[in-house]
C-alpha cells in the first residue's frame, strides 16, 4: 500500500517494534483538526490511511475523511476496509457456499483450488440453531443439544467442512454462547497485530446486532451477505461519510435500576431524536459509572434506536475488562500503547466534535418494560399493568359488549374495561386470562453478556425460593446464556440452583426466544390459547419483540431485565402492578412483594466481584474449538473441495 502523506511510523508495544499509521500525521500535513474527530471517523479515517492504494481507497477519501466537514456529511463517498468479518451460522452460509463454488471452480480451470480462501480472518459462530423443545428439567440442555444436530446435520457437516478446509476461517462450534458475546468475550482484540503492524479491531457482521461490540471500542455493525462478502474477498463498503450524533453521559443510575432500564431509555430517547444512517457515540463522565458490560447492553441494541452504531471509546474500562476476560498482559499494554499513540483513548478533558448531540442525565432513569409489539415503547414498570389494558384492542381482543369501554380517565380496574373470563387448562387444575405469560425467557445477547442483572436475577430466585415461592404452572421458562462462562459465574456464586428451582434450567447456548426459536408453548395452555380469545404475553430480556416474532400463540411481547422475568414468571401474568401487588404467597399465607425480593446493588456488585473471574473464561474458551466432542465427530469433512450433493434441498453448487 502507498503512503502519500508520509503517515507509516514506527511504535514500540508490548508486542515488539509495529507499524502504524498515525493519525497526527495528517494533523501535522494540514489536513483538518483530527484529534478532535469522533473517535469512530478516527477508526474510519485509519482504515482508509493503511489502505491506500490509489485505486480503492484514494488521496480524496482521506482529505475528506480527515477534514469531516459538515457540508458534505451525508453527501461524499467513503471506503471502509473492517479488518475482518463476523458471522453467524444462518446467514454465513451463502458466504461459505459461494467460497466452496469458487473452489470448485478453480479446480475445473486446473488452478489450485486452496488459493481460495478469505483476504482477512473470518469467524463464523453456530449460535442460531437451537430451539428450546426442552426446558424446565436438568436434561433440557443435552435435549435439545440433540435436537439441534438432528435438524442441522447437513448444515453442520458442510461448515465442518469449510473450518477444515480454509485458511482465516474459524468456526465457534454450536453450545458454545452467542456470536456477540463470544465476539465480546473472546474474539475480539481491540488492536490487531499482524504481519507487523498494528491497528484497530475493526470488523462487520452478518447479524443487526454486531454493535454490541462497540461497546469494547471495536468499531463494527451488521451489514448484508453481499457486503460481508466483499470484505472477505479484499473489498471495501462504500458508504456516505456518516453524521456522528454524540450522546452525553452524565450522573449515575439510582439503587435498583439496571442495565435493561437504561437501555430501553436509551432506544426511545435516541428514535425520538432520529438516528437511522448515523454513528452514534456516547460521550461525558457517566461513562464512568457504566461497567464494560452495561456499554455492551446499550451498543447491542443501536438497531433498536435505529443508529448504525452506538459506539464506547477505548478507555481503563475497556482494558480492565480485556483482563478479566482472559486476554493476555502482552494485549493489554499493546492496546494501551496504540490506542494512546493514535488519539483513540478515552482522556479526561478531552472533547470530540459532533454533526448533532443529545444528552441523557443516568440519574432520571427509571425501572421499566418495552412492549407490547416494538423495543422503544417503553413503559414505566408501575405503569404496566394499566399500559397493557390501554393497549389490549390493539392486540385483537374486543371489549366486551355487556361493560363499555370508558372514553377517558384512567383504567384502575379491569372489570371497569373489560369482563375477562378465565379460561381452563385443558388437564389441569388451573386457567388462563389476558395477560397470562405464556413464556418467560432469560435470553438474547442483550442481557446475558451482563454479569450484573443475570447476578440480580439469581438473587432474586434465591430470595423466592427461599420465601417458598413458585413460578405459575401454565409458563414455560426458559435460560439461554450467551456464553458458558456465564453458567460458571452462576455456579461461583452458587445461584444456579435456585434459578433452576424455579424451572430456570440452561436450556441452550445460542439465541433462542428473541428470535423465535423459543419453541412450542405448554400444549395444553397452547390448546386453551387456540379455542379462546385469550391474549397471552412473553416477558423477556431480549431487544426485540415484534409482533408474531416470539411465538405465533403469544400476542403481547415485553423486554424486561431478567430479573423482572423472574419476578413476572413468579407471578404468572403482566396484570400485576409491581409496586403494590404481591408476586404471591410464602408458605405462612404472606404476602411477598417485588421489593421483598429485589436485591441491593451493594448485594449484586458483592456477588458479581466475588463470582465473575478470568479463570472462568480461560477455561471456558482455551478449548473452545475443541470442547464440542459431536462437532468434532462429524464425518465427511476432509478435503480441498466440498462434496456438492445434487439431490440436496438446503445446499447446491450455484
Amino acid at each position: 500500500m502507498s503512503d502519500p502523506f508520509n503517515a507509516k511510523t514506527s511504535l514500540e508495544t508490548a508486542s515488539g517494534t509495529v507499524e502504524i499509521h498515525s493519525l497526527s500525521a495528517l494533523e501535522d500535513a494540514g489536513l483538518g483538526d483530527v484529534s478532535s474527530l469522533p473517535y469512530v471517523v478516527k477508526l474510519l479515517l485509519e482504515a482508509a490511511l493503511r489502505k491506500h492504494d490509489g485505486f480503492a481507497v484514494t488521496d480524496e477519501h482521506i482529505r475528506t475523511l480527515a477534514a469531516w466537514a459538515t457540508e458534505e456529511q451525508g453527501e461524499a463517498e467513503i471506503p471502509f476496509l473492517p479488518a475482518r468479518v463476523v458471522l453467524q451460522d444462518f446467514t454465513g452460509v451463502p458466504a461459505v457456499v459461494d467460497l466452496a463454488a469458487l473452489r470448485s471452480a478453480m479446480a475445473r480451470m486446473g488452478g489450485d483450488p486452496q488459493r481460495i480462501n478469505p483476504q482477512v480472518p473470518v469467524d463464523l459462530v453456530i449460535d442460531h440453531s437451537v430451539q428450546v423443545d426442552h426446558f424446565g428439567s436438568e436434561d433440557a440442555l443435552e435435549k435439545n443439544a440433540i435436537r439441534e444436530f438432528e435438524r442441522n446435520a447437513e448444515r453442520y457437516q458442510f461448515l465442518r467442512w469449510g473450518q477444515l478446509a480454509f485458511d482465516d476461517f474459524r468456526v465457534v462450534p454450536p453450545a458454545t454462547g452467542i456470536v456477540h458475546q463470544v465476539n465480546l468475550e473472546f474474539l475480539a482484540n481491540v488492536v490487531q497485530v499482524r504481519d507487523g503492524q498494528a491497528y484497530p479491531d475493526t470488523l462487520v457482521g452478518t447479524d443487526s446486532h454486531t454493535t454490541m461490540i462497540n461497546g469494547l471500542g471495536v468499531l463494527g455493525w451488521g451489514v448484508g451477505g453481499i457486503e460481508a462478502e466483499a470484505v472477505l474477498l479484499g473489498q471495501p463498503i462504500y458508504m456516505l461519510l456518516p453524521k456522528v450524533v454524540g450522546v452525553e453521559l452524565t450522573g449515575s443510575l439510582k439503587p435498583g435500576v439496571t442495565a435493561t432500564d437504561l437501555v430501553l431509555t436509551i432506544v426511545e430517547l435516541l428514535r425520538e431524536h432520529g438516528v437511522v444512517g448515523k454513528l452514534v457515540e456516547f460521550f461525558g463522565d457517566g461513562l464512568d459509572e457504566l461497567s464494560l458490560a452495561d456499554r455492551a447492553t446499550i451498543a447491542n441494541m443501536a438497531p433498536e434506536y435505529g443508529a448504525t452504531s452506538g459506539f464506547f471509546p477505548v478507555d481503563e474500562e475497556t482494558l480492565t475488562y480485556m483482563r478479566t476476560t482472559g486476554r493476555s498482559e502482552e494485549l493489554i499494554s499493546t492496546v494501551r500503547t496504540y490506542c494512546k499513540a493514535q488519539g483513540l483513548f478515552r482522556e479526561p478533558g478531552r472533547v470530540q466534535r459532533y454533526s448533532e448531540t443529545n444528552s441523557l442525565n443516568l440519574s432520571t432513569v427509571e425501572p421499566c418494560i418495552s412492549g407490547p409489539k416494538r423495543p422503544q415503547d417503553r413503559i414505566a414498570l408501575d405503569a404496566a399493568k394499566q399500559t397493557f389494558y390501554s393497549n389490549l384492542e390493539g392486540l385483537g381482543e374486543s371489549p366486551s359488549a355487556a361493560v363499555p369501554v370508558k372514553s377517558s380517565g384512567p383504567q384502575q380496574d379491569r372489570a371497569d374495561t373489560y369482563a375477562a373470563e378465565r379460561v381452563a387448562v385443558p388437564g389441569t387444575d388451573h386457567s388462563i386470562t389476558h395477560g397470562s405469560i405464556g413464556i418467560a425467557a432469560i435470553t438474547s445477547c442483550t442481557n446475558t453478556s451482563n454479569p450484573s442483572v443475570l447476578i440480580a436475577a439469581g438473587l432474586v430466585a434465591k430470595k423466592a425460593v427461599e420465601r417458598g415461592l413458585k413460578v405459575q404452572p401454565w409458563v414455560k421458562t426458559s435460560l439461554a446464556p450467551g456464553s458458558r462462562a456465564v453458567t460458571g459465574y452462576l455456579k461461583q456464586a452458587s445461584l444456579l440452583p435456585y434459578l433452576e428451582k424455579l424451572n430456570f434450567h440452561v436450556v441452550g447456548y445460542g439465541c433462542t426466544t428473541c428470535i423465535g426459536n423459543s419453541g412450542p408453548i405448554i400444549p395444553a395452555v397452547q390448546e386453551a390459547v387456540e379455542s379462546s380469545d385469550v391474549v397471552l404475553t412473553s416477558v423477556l430480556s431480549g431487544n426485540r419483540n415484534f409482533e408474531g416474532r416470539i411465538s405465533p400463540h403469544v400476542r403481547a411481547n415485553y423486554l424486561a431485565s431478567p430479573p423482572l422475568v423472574v419476578a413476572y414468571a413468579l407471578a404468572g401474568t403482566v396484570d400485576i402492578d409491581m409496586a403494590t401487588e404481591p408476586l404471591g404467597e410464602d408458605e405462612a399465607g404472606q404476602p411477598v412483594y417485588l421489593k421483598d425480593l429485589w436485591p441491593s446493588n451493594e448485594d449484586v456488585q458483592s456477588a458479581v466481584t466475588a463470582s465473575v473471574k478470568r479463570s472462568i473464561f480461560e477455561d471456558e474458551y482455551g478449548v473452545v474449538f475443541d470442547a464440542n466432542a459431536a462437532w468434532n465427530a462429524i464425518e465427511g469433512s476432509g478435503g480441498d473441495l466440498y462434496a456438492w450433493d445434487s439431490s440436496s434441498t438446503y445446499i447446491q453448487e450455484p
